[in-house]
């Protein structure tokens, strides 16, 4: 009874095989400062919109938004190639100049909170919560609470694909007939 064994050669192209389908499996996002993300979206030809992802150390949700959602190779390429990505603490405690304003933390009681964060969320400090930008850094629209892949993807492409220009959201998300 001969037993089979492949050759070394047919082992290192199945490795290598199986190493490129996992890289291109495991898309990653580049999160920016925001320092970083307003030079490049002021220096490009081509600007992105920025994706602002307001999180805290001490939030679950966050972080199973971070692994479920980031993660998920479909919305990495997608946010990647549309927006420049932002992850920014709500209670961190480093200044933050944006649109010609200085934002600092604010301690209040047991946690305090970062002043941008509150701006950008609109005074409603929940977590997580995204915000979306345009090329101009001008406001889209915050959106709050944990989002699966499928449905963030959703008002990911209302945002990148310019849809909100054309259709409102409910009208875009079929909740309108």
């Amino acid at each position: 009874m001969k037993t089979f064994t492949p050759s070394l050669s047919k082992f290192v192209l199945l490795l290598v095989f199986g190493l490129i389908s996992f890289t291109v499996n495991a898309q990653e996002v580049t999160w920016l400062s925001w320092d970083e993300a307003a030079v490049l979206a002021a220096n490009d030809k081509k600007p992105k919109k920025i994706f602002v992802d307001v999180y805290t150390d001490w939030c679950g949700w966050c972080k199973k938004m971070d692994k479920d959602t980031f993660q998920n190779a479909t919305v990495a390429k997608y946010m990647t190639d549309n927006f420049y990505m932002v992850k920014m603490d709500g209670e961190g405690k480093e200044p933050i100049e944006f649109k010609g304003k200085t934002y600092k933390y604010v301690a209040a009681g047991k946690r305090g909170y970062h002043e941008l964060a509150a701006a950008l969320l609109q005074g409603r400090l929940s977590y997580p919560t995204v915000v979306f930008l345009d090329e101009k850094l001008n406001m889209l629209s915050p959106v709050p609470g944990y989002q699966k892949p499928k449905p963030f993807l959703n008002i990911a492409k209302y945002f990148g694909d310019d849809i909100y220009k054309e259709k409102d959201w409910k009208t875009y998300s079929g909740q309108v007939k």
